[in-house]
């Protein structure tokens, strides 16, 4: 059996194709394309806008921007998810609050949220790990409450639905992220949905270094060559051979998504009575997109090094964001976030990603069994 790895994108000729075609066009960088993925994946969310951008952490950090964020304020989110969750807080200058998460669906705990606002708290990132879409009616009473915003991070959660509603039409903001192991890739690229004007036109402004050609917008004119840079903004553009690959990856989502639920239930049914694993936990009210399939194990070093030997690319997604080295000399030694530290232990990321044959899922199954009950013996 070759190499497994835990994820890897899909690509085909179709994807090909639609590059190429870009490629003889008189568009390379930002032209049509950019607009055609954007009006297609609002389409698909439900999201009145949407606006791309070069990758899911630019997409991360122009949220924040937009909503004005700077020295003083706060912002909670959840410690079990990649930096940028993080990282994009501290670019605008403010504070990240580390809100702890449910134990059983490793989302942020709402009720956590609450008890760590604060009179500087001005939004709330809920991270939809692995796909499994966050309670969002309760985090939405709580912005409403508190008078906050809300960005979602969506980067593991296309195609995935809360209450019948897809993730990047509920909140103020949702991120998407198009990195190579995600739902769809651009290779790299991200995207923010919304559904108020105002933000979409401001992130807009903010993608292409704050500069418009708009002449409503405008200051003065002094002919059709004149532009006017209206904010510090950023070089967070993306190309059309991007968005042509990005699109062409859209249009096959459901297919893709039917595979890794597909994938996720042959996982479920066969780690189902098996001692010392635990499956993910999946609430009744959502619909999980898997980007990832994570397990808990009790001895997950033995088992993680067990896996690898035996070429499965096994992760571990991820190390509680307030341990790493920057964080700790950055004032956050003191954080503790108890259910995130045993989630962070025990738990172990599988294969999973469209093309994962079943053979190769059978051989995956068959080593973790083998390996969790060595550990346990």
């Amino acid at each position: 059996m070759m190499y497994i790895p835990y994820g890897r994108q899909s690509i085909d000729e179709h994807d090909i194709d639609e590059v190429v075609k870009v490629l003889k066009s008189d568009y390379i960088t930002t032209g049509p394309m950019v607009d055609e993925f954007e009006c297609e994946l609002a389409r698909y969310v439900g999201a009145k806008y949407a606006v791309a951008v070069s990758n899911g952490t630019t997409a991360l950090h122009l949220a924040c921007m937009v909503l004005g964020l700077g020295q003083g304020d706060e912002v909670i989110t959840s410690p079990i998810t990649f930096v940028a969750s993080a990282n994009c807080v501290l670019y605008t200058g403010a504070k990240v609050v580390f809100a702890d998460i449910d134990k059983y669906t490793y989302n942020i705990d709402p009720k956590d949220i609450e008890r760590k606002i604060t009179s500087r708290t001005k939004a709330i990132i809920p991270v939809h790990f692995t796909g499994q879409p966050c309670h969002m009616e309760a985090i939405s009473k709580i912005a409403r409450k508190y008078n906050l915003a809300v960005i979602e991070d969506g980067a593991h959660a296309l195609g995935a639905k809360y209450k019948d509603k897809f993730i990047g039409s509920i909140s103020d903001m949702t991120t998407f992220s198009f990195h190579p192991v995600k739902h769809i890739t651009c290779g790299e690229g991200g995207m923010i949905t919304t559904n108020n004007k105002e933000l979409y036109e401001r992130l807009r402004l903010y993608r292409t270094h704050g500069i418009t050609k708009d002449k409503s917008l405008m200051s003065s004119c002094d002919g059709d060559w004149y532009y006017e840079q209206k904010e510090l903004g950023f070089n967070y553009r993306i190309s059309d051979i991007q968005c042509a690959l990005g699109k062409s990856q859209l249009g096959k989502i459901d297919k893709f998504l039917a595979r890794r639920r597909q994938i996720a239930d042959r996982y479920n049914k066969a780690f189902k009575d098996i001692e010392g694993i635990v499956c993910p936990y999946q609430a009744e009210d959502c619909h999980n997109s898997y980007h990832l399939y994570v397990i808990k194990v009790d001895n997950r070093k033995a088992v993680f090094d067990k896996l690898r030997e035996f070429d499965i690319g096994v992760n571990v997604h991820y190390i509680p964001v307030y341990k790493q080295p920057f964080y700790q000399a950055s004032g956050y030694k003191g954080v503790v976030c108890p259910n995130a530290e045993d989630y962070y232990n025990h738990c172990i990321s599988l294969p999973i990603y469209y093309d994962l044959s079943d053979d190769e899922q059978d051989y995956v199954i068959e080593k973790v069994i083998k390996s969790v009950k060595c550990t346990i013996s």
